[in-house]
């Protein structure tokens, strides 16, 4: 994802300021969401390597994402393609969309990135840079929170239709501006509806979510294009007792998989703490993944679709 560096490094010194963590105690929900489950996910993929498409870790691991979510999905359907990038090459690709109760008219959207960069471009020791990154908070995590939530409307339906896409491809490329070769699982997925005129009530990316220092701002993006839906979300997050966490102030635009989502009328919202020290670097390991930030998003996640 792409953001304002000079809007990131603000928000910095506000975080630095407000001394807040993921070490404060987390009130749980009773929604049923295991973090056991979500950190053993998270481990899980971390087994296979770097995510980075075309690779056979990222088979494998799409591999494993689809044979978890026969387990606990209705349907699950997978888009295959090949995307033609900016210099000509090909890279194979592959989107996973599980439903539960398929059939229901008024449905949410769950979205998150199951790749991971194939470089660490924010690495300050020049022999890192072009090195993989372990992706254990981006990407990783996402993914974990939503297998853990499908694990959870498994045994307890939700309310309303629900879909869990897991895109692939999005921090492939190179952040600019311009953007070149990122963001091409969520846009395929946006040319390639599921199903005509498909719409659902809302959507919610879930991005770099277990960080242990969780810290959620509303994205400004979001927060102009879906208004409604961030009110939607940092209401339940409030009702929750995680404003500690999910902090009810717009601060940064971000590019993410949700931009061309709303582009093709989507009203998807980005959920993302971008205050990441590991982003883009080797660090994002296991250890930066907190078991309370998961809690904190799986019962938020659980709750819009009670």
């Amino acid at each position: 994802m792409r953001y304002s560096h000079a809007a990131l490094a603000v928000l910095a010194l506000t975080l630095m300021s407000c001394g807040a963590g993921g070490d404060a105690k987390v009130t749980a929900a009773k929604t049923g969401f295991d973090t056991d489950s979500a950190m053993s996910y998270v481990r899980q993929q971390l087994a296979f390597g770097a995510r980075v498409p075309g690779t056979e870790a990222a088979r494998k691991t799409a591999d494993w994402i689809v044979s978890r979510l026969r387990v606990t999905a209705d349907t699950v359907l997978e888009q295959h393609w090949t995307a033609t990038l900016s210099k000509g090459a090909k890279l194979p690709l592959r989107n996973i969309f599980a439903r539960f109760r398929p059939k229901a008219t008024e449905r949410v959207l769950y979205v998150t990135h199951w790749d991971t960069r194939p470089v660490s471009d924010q690495e300050t020791d020049s022999s890192k840079k072009l090195l993989p990154i372990p992706g254990a908070n981006d990407g990783a995590s996402g993914v974990a929170l939503l297998l853990a939530v499908a694990d959870v409307l498994k045994k307890t339906p939700p309310g309303v239709g629900v879909d869990l896409l897991f895109v692939d491809g999005e921090d492939y490329g190179v952040w600019g501006p311009p953007d070149v070769d990122v963001l091409l699982g969520s846009t395929y997925f946006a040319e390639h509806l599921p199903t005509p005129g498909y719409k659902p009530l809302f959507g919610v990316l879930w991005d770099m979510i277990g960080d242990v220092d969780l810290q959620v701002y509303q994205e400004v993006n979001s927060a102009r294009e879906a208004p409604e839906v961030v009110q939607r979300v940092w209401s339940a997050a409030q009702q929750l007792g995680y404003a500690k966490w999910i902090i009810p102030e717009a601060r940064i635009p971000i590019t993410d998989d949700h931009i061309p989502l709303l582009k093709a009328g989507l009203r998807v919202i980005d959920v993302i703490d971008i205050d990441f020290e590991c982003h883009h670097k080797q660090c994002d390991t296991i250890d930066k993944v907190s078991p309370a930030s998961l809690l904190i998003m799986g019962n938020l996640a659980l709750t819009l679709v009670k």
